[in-house]
């Protein structure tokens, strides 16, 4: 049991039986009456954000929220997908609807976080950008700048993005795995 001053941005807390994580809180004085602490919470499964103010020194269940590093191996069509931790080579399988929009990014044997709580995968943590090949794109016209516009590229993964006219098929691309935007050419 912890109270509302432990809070810290990426505690998950446990509300109602529901895992729900800190992405933002400010501890808050008013000219009158108690401090409270207001908080934004994402939920841990649907990613749900909500704000809730807490009167300060309030008692909050924690969860136990266990982050480990894994490898990404394949996806096994209609169960979900395979992880493996590299330390002692035990695979996860978790489930397509856990992993989310996650999977437009992940290609196989990279690196990722898994958030399990009780056994449980909660979420796939990536990297905040990947290195992708561009599959399929039009091709771009000579004098064509990177202010004129955009246009869509496939990636290697099937997810589709914006890019700049000059961007050509075959090209690696970073793409920030948050937003779905176009970072730039990589290196």
């Amino acid at each position: 049991m912890a109270t509302t001053n432990d809070i810290k941005n990426g505690t998950v807390l446990d509300l109602d039986g529901q895992l729900w994580q800190v992405i933002w809180f400010q501890h808050h004085k008013p000219g009158k009456g108690n401090t409270v602490v207001r908080t934004k919470l994402k939920h841990v499964v649907s990613g749900k954000v909500v704000e809730r103010t807490f009167p300060a020194d309030t008692k909050i269940d924690t969860a136990q929220v266990d982050k480990s590093d894994m490898q990404y191996l394949y996806e096994d069509a209609g169960v979900g997908y395979v992880f493996m931790d590299t330390q002692t080579y035990d695979q996860l399988t978790i489930p397509t609807e856990v992993i989310g929009d996650a999977k437009d990014f992940m290609l196989e044997s990279m690196m990722v976080q898994v958030a399990t709580h009780e056994g449980a995968a909660l979420y796939v943590e990536l990297p905040a950008s990947v290195e992708l090949e561009i599959v399929y794109t039009e091709p771009g016209l000579q004098g064509d700048r990177s202010s004129a516009g955009n246009k869509p590229a496939t990636l290697e993964t099937g997810r589709v993005i914006q890019v700049p006219l000059f961007i050509t098929q075959g090209e690696r691309v970073k793409v920030d795995t948050r937003s779905g935007d176009y970072l730039g050419r990589a290196n």
